[in-house]
């Protein structure tokens, strides 16, 4: 499975972005997908995810209610919009894919497929 994602780039403190990533994958609902991040002299950290039907949804404390993860099976696409940013958020993002349709957790572990990140810059 062949990930890639885009969407990243500058914006000011309370600004929106939407992130895309599109998959290879022929059975795209099989797959679990999720984003996470990796700022400048930090570990990656877990951002959200969905299950591959994409009924079920995770976020980790410091985004939610800010970013909503979802997907479109059709066009084999997993979306991350972005709002409310701080500089905070400031990092390069991934996507991953899981082989299994179902979320377990937070840990890059689980995740099987990484794409090449994409950077987003708050500035304040």
């Amino acid at each position: 499975v062949q990930l890639q994602a885009f969407g990243g780039g500058l914006v000011h403190t309370g600004g929106s972005l939407i992130l895309s990533c599109g998959a290879s994958a022929r059975t795209y609902r099989d797959y679990a997908m999720g984003w996470f991040r990796q700022a400048p002299g930090k570990e990656r950290e877990f951002v959200a995810a969905i299950s591959g039907g994409g009924g079920i949804t995770q976020y980790a404390d410091s985004v939610k209610g800010r970013f909503t993860i979802s997907r479109d099976n059709a066009k084999n696409t997993v979306y991350l919009q972005m709002d409310s940013l701080n500089p905070e958020d400031t990092a390069v993002y991934y996507c991953a894919a899981r082989r299994v349709p179902f979320i377990d957790g937070p840990s890059s572990s689980l995740y099987n497929y990484w794409g090449q990140g994409t950077e987003v810059t708050v500035s304040s």
